[in-house]
């Protein structure tokens, strides 16, 4: 992905809102937003489907014609990655009859979703996720807000082209970028190290950041490929990889210290793996990209290339990893893995 933005200027600014009514599609997948207590249990479950989160928000119907539509009903953290692309079938389907569409999510793995979407759905149609850190029925709910918040974004002409987007907390974030930051909060994502591209102010929706391309088109084949996330700090043991290459793994992600570097120890390891299956390795600091060509001790990236392990260049682990199991639920090989992620 080219991470980069341009400034998209006040002339936009100025023609942000819509004000015709249009068709607005809600897609309802679960999460927060759709819990309650109402089970007699306690602790919260879903129990809201879509036409119940469009009718505790009445204004929506000043907005659009509205048609809510359920596709999951699960915790976030549930999710295969069978169930995120039926929601990007779900997203594609409705953006050839609808102006806008608005995702209702869970928070925990909206990022998945929402950097996976911007691989699978690559439509002009405005989609926009949105969640809520606290339920309908806990005090100053945040669900009714973002998802009105949501759908002015979601039927804006301004948001048409501008690939999928995250609504929260009046914040507009490039859906490639979003991140949870927070556990509990209501102000809980952050795309750092860009921020929010744009935000909503009473009824008018504001651009001020555009993406400057868009990334690599992928599909979703089958399954769900076993591909985990080994997080690495000083002293990567070596018998932490040999464990994972003696599981049914097809491909790791290794998220490591600085711009991509290794323990010297660990290396023959990881790059013994790399004949075997995909092993892509990603910073760990939150921001900035790996490295290619400046270190060239054992370990750096540099020894790492040359090993065969693919950089993630500006993917965090956790993306990285959704882009592999894609590519892998198509039975990509290395070199066509390669390929791809040089386009991040």
């Amino acid at each position: 992905m080219n991470s980069g933005f341009v400034q998209t200027g006040m002339t936009l600014a100025k023609n942000a809102t819509s004000c015709a009514r249009s068709g607005l599609i809600v897609l309802s997948t679960g999460g927060t937003i759709a819990m309650t207590t109402e089970t007699g249990q306690g602790g919260a479950a879903i129990t809201l489907c879509a036409a119940n989160l469009v009718a505790a928000v009445p204004r929506l119907a000043e907005l659009a014609e509205v048609e809510a539509l359920d596709v999951l009903a699960k915790s976030s953290a549930d999710f295969t990655l069978a169930d995120i692309a039926a929601i990007a079938d779900a997203a594609t389907a409705a953006a050839k009859t609808g102006a806008g569409i608005v995702i209702t999510h869970g928070t925990d793995t909206l990022e998945e979703s929402a950097f996976a979407l911007s691989l699978l759905v690559q439509v002009e149609t405005p989609v926009v996720f949105t969640a809520a850190m606290r339920r309908p029925d806990q005090p100053s709910a945040d669900g009714p807000g973002n998802l009105l918040a949501a759908s002015r974004v979601a039927i804006s002409a301004a948001a048409r082209g501008k690939g999928i987007l995250v609504v929260a907390d009046d914040e507009i974030h490039a859906g490639p970028l979003i991140r949870k930051a927070h556990s509990f909060r209501p102000h809980a994502f952050s795309s750092l190290p860009f921020g929010p591209i744009g935000y909503v102010a009473e009824e008018r929706v504001r651009f001020a950041l555009a993406p400057a391309s868009r990334p690599p088109q992928l599909t979703y084949g089958r399954g769900s490929p076993v591909v985990p996330i080994l997080e690495a700090g000083p002293n990567l043991e070596t018998q932490t990889v040999e464990a994972l290459a003696a599981g049914a793994i097809e491909g790791l992600v290794v998220s490591l210290p600085g711009a991509g570097h290794a323990a010297a120890a660990a290396v023959p390891a990881l790059a013994g793996l790399a004949k075997r299956v995909p092993v892509v390795f990603a910073s760990r600091t939150g921001a900035g990209e790996t490295l290619r060509g400046s270190y060239d001790y054992p370990g750096g990236e540099i020894d790492l290339i040359g090993r065969g392990l693919i950089p993630a260049n500006a993917l965090d682990a956790r993306k990285a990893r959704i882009a592999l199991q894609l590519l892998l639920s198509n039975q990509a090989d290395l070199a066509q893995v390669r390929t791809v992620f040089d386009r991040f």
